[in-house]
């Protein structure tokens, strides 16, 4: 799922190409994408792009009137651009955004339709997409904390959780995780000061490392920037980085965590949960 360096990657690549352009059309493959009956589709084309935004893991383009185009690429979501005749490829668009600029358009890899465009009018219409996480790289320790301990959750969920902090999956997760020396499985209110002062610092680290890297990036080749910066997460079976220990994989029905025992849980590999259920 693209986190907060990706979705900035996004909106820096779009901000050169769209805003100021007319919307002349909208083309949508699948009508399980649209979310929303009101505004209608219609209402958007012949618009003009005025601003763009990030809420949450959301990106928000803004056309005159009011009007705000909001998609959500969930886990397989993959936006491209095409200047004006351009070949588009072959492979096949969920939604096609029509420019004066040139062509936007919505793939998803997968069998899965997770990902999704709401259309909203106004600034009420557009708050109310957003599921109120809060915004860590502006964040005190003491908002921080606040938020970490109002969650009864282990730490990987609380992090990745919208409604409490804005912009981490599960890539970003993991890796903070690691720099904090934190097991994913600890509970969210059960941390001491110390800890949550590691916590916060490392949060705070690997956001503005990524984004630092993520500068001036492609969104082509922005996964495997991405991936070329990761100690522990997709690693499962190399060695950390920081220790040499190998990297683990707890898995879930749909998703995955990985971790370095030595660096998290004491040298203790963590059970996976999956493969538990299964000799159950």
């Amino acid at each position: 799922m693209p986190e907060l360096p990706d979705l900035t990657v996004y909106l820096e690549a779009l901000q050169a190409r769209i805003v100021g352009a007319r919307l002349e059309d909208v083309q949508l493959a699948s009508p399980f994408l649209l979310r929303t009956v009101t505004p209608p589709l219609d209402a958007v084309r012949g618009r003009t792009v005025l601003e763009l935004r990030r809420v949450g893991k959301r990106l928000a383009i803004g056309l005159d009137g009011g009007v705000w185009l909001v998609l959500h690429l969930m886990i397989a979501g993959r936006l491209h651009w095409f200047a004006r005749g351009a070949s588009r490829g072959r492979r096949a668009a969920l939604a096609r955004f029509e420019f004066s600029s040139g062509t936007l358009t919505l793939t998803e890899a997968g069998s899965k339709r997770r990902a999704s465009l709401h259309l909203v009018a106004g600034e009420a219409g557009l708050q109310a997409q957003d599921p109120g996480g809060l915004e860590l790289q502006s964040a005190t320790l003491a908002q921080f904390a606040a938020r970490l301990r109002s969650a009864n959750h282990t730490l990987k969920r609380a992090l990745t959780d919208p409604r409490l902090f804005s912009g981490v999956g599960n890539a970003y997760g993991d890796e903070i995780l690691h720099a904090a020396r934190l097991s994913p499985f600890k509970m969210a209110d059960k941390l001491n000061d110390d800890e949550l002062v590691r916590l916060f610092d490392a949060m705070r680290a690997e956001l503005t490392d990524a984004l630092q890297r993520q500068v001036g990036q492609k969104a082509a080749t922005m996964k495997g920037e991405k991936r070329s910066g990761l100690q522990v997460h997709a690693r499962t079976g190399l060695p950390c980085p920081v220790c040499g220990d190998t990297v683990r994989e707890v898995s879930f029905a749909d998703t995955s965590l990985q971790y370095c025992p030595t660096c998290q849980t004491g040298g203790k590999p963590l059970a996976d949960r999956r493969l538990s259920k299964l000799l159950r």
